[in-house]
């Protein structure tokens, strides 16, 4: 019995230099290939470094970090824009605690950057000291959190319900205001800015456009002829026109149309024009799950004795977005950095921060490479963990395995 066990074990893993040996340096032309691409990287790794330490001139964006932040907003009520970190930084924690495999990253990576942002040595009037004490405190509330998250008792439905709750009180402190309420003045959304501005229109626009994106597949796949119709009019309309297109209909034309004491505020013409640029392209996400499910499993389950609205909820729709979830984080991420195309419409996003800063002193007009390099170094990152937490989403789902 022995000796067939013996047989059978699985051959002990390649230690680290025949891993070497075999992946790198197989023959002379891998042998110097691998040199090769080692040198260069050195190389260019030493010369980022000694550019991005020693050369680069950072003062664009050292000097004004709050503006990055949130814009022109006014600084006598940063308490609002605080107490909403505060609170998303909780929040944040408590996800992390229930679903540890998907925020961990982005909540251990935020906790980090907020407590160097706060004891980051910046010679600037903006960042007091309670703004570092805020910029402190986050860390400590997102561990907070995580504790509490991982507590029995709490569940993922009790956290996403904290989220919705959280959401419309934050949009209610930082709105333009309420006269009624002598602390909540009016903040009007020209003073807004920067990554205030991005994170709003990202994240309006996903979590508007991804249910209005399911109705309209769902509706492309209507037997009722009006529904139908008006689902493929809609989807084939939108996605044949380009974003800045939609953009400036909303933002210009639509006020045309409406009378001047009942207009919409520019934010939300923006955020609009993103919620029906990205639900057309969600739909077509959606529809193509909803055609890779059998129609046996329909007809299995009208022999059940189910309903046509059981069937979709219960049945169709949760295999259909579990087989398109690559495609729709995809949609999600590029709505994010379209984004940056709301400058265009006179919307001071981080890029339009970012262009503005550029041009509030001659001499930092050559020093453009340093601010769109920070822009891209922000974008990258949400977009990096949006990815990851995709992707572990797909592995805990089993996309891709039969």
């Amino acid at each position: 019995m022995s000796d067939a066990s013996e047989i059978l074990a699985p051959p002990s893993p390649p230690g680290f230099y025949e891993w070497l040996r075999k992946n790198l340096f197989s023959n002379w032309f891998n042998a110097l290939l691998t040199i090769f691409s080692l040198v260069f990287l050195y190389l260019a790794l030493v010369n980022v470094i000694r550019w991005m330490f020693f050369t680069a001139d950072w003062r664009p964006v050292t000097g004004s970090p709050l503006l990055f932040l949130i814009g022109q907003y006014p600084r006598d009520q940063l308490w609002r824009p605080g107490l909403s970190l505060l609170i998303c930084a909780l929040l944040i924690g408590m996800s992390w605690g229930v679903w540890e495999r998907y925020v961990k990253a982005f909540a251990i990576f935020l906790g980090i950057l907020l407590g160097v942002l706060a004891l980051i040595p910046l010679e600037t009037p903006t960042i007091t000291l309670v703004v570092r004490a805020v910029f402190l405190v986050c860390p400590f509330l997102i561990f907070g959190g995580f504790w509490v998250g991982r507590r029995s008792g709490v569940q993922g439905r009790h956290v996403t319900t904290l989220w919705l709750i959280a959401a419309i009180f934050i949009l209610l402190v930082l709105l333009p205001g309420l006269s009624s309420i002598p602390a909540l003045p009016v903040v009007p959304t020209t003073a807004w800015g920067g990554l205030l501005v991005t994170l709003l229109l990202a994240i309006g626009g996903i979590v508007l456009s991804f249910p209005i994106g399911v109705l309209l597949a769902l509706g492309r796949r209507s037997s009722l002829p009006v529904v139908k119709l008006f689902s493929i009019l809609f989807i084939e309309v939108v996605r044949g026109v380009p974003l800045v297109t939609i953009l400036f209909m909303f933002s210009i034309i639509l006020t045309l149309f409406m009378p001047a004491e009942s207009r919409i505020d520019r934010i939300l013409r923006a955020l609009m024009a993103m919620v029906f640029f990205s639900a057309a392209y969600t739909a077509e996400n959606v529809r193509g799950g909803l055609q890779a499910i059998p129609e046996g499993q329909v007809e299995a389950a009208k022999a059940l004795g189910l309903s046509g609205l059981q069937i979709t909820s219960f049945i169709v729709l949760p295999q259909a977005l579990r087989l398109v979830i690559p495609n729709i984080v995809g949609q999600f991420i590029s709505l994010f950095k379209d984004t940056t195309l709301v400058i265009i419409v006179g919307i001071n996003d981080l890029l339009g921060i970012g262009n503005a800063v550029l041009n509030l002193q001659p001499d930092f007009v050559r020093l453009q490479m340093e601010v769109y390099l920070f822009i891209t170094a922000i974008f990258w990152v949400f977009s990096y963990f949006m990815s990851y937490a995709s992707l572990e989403l797909e592995k805990a789902l089993g996309v891709g395995e039969r």
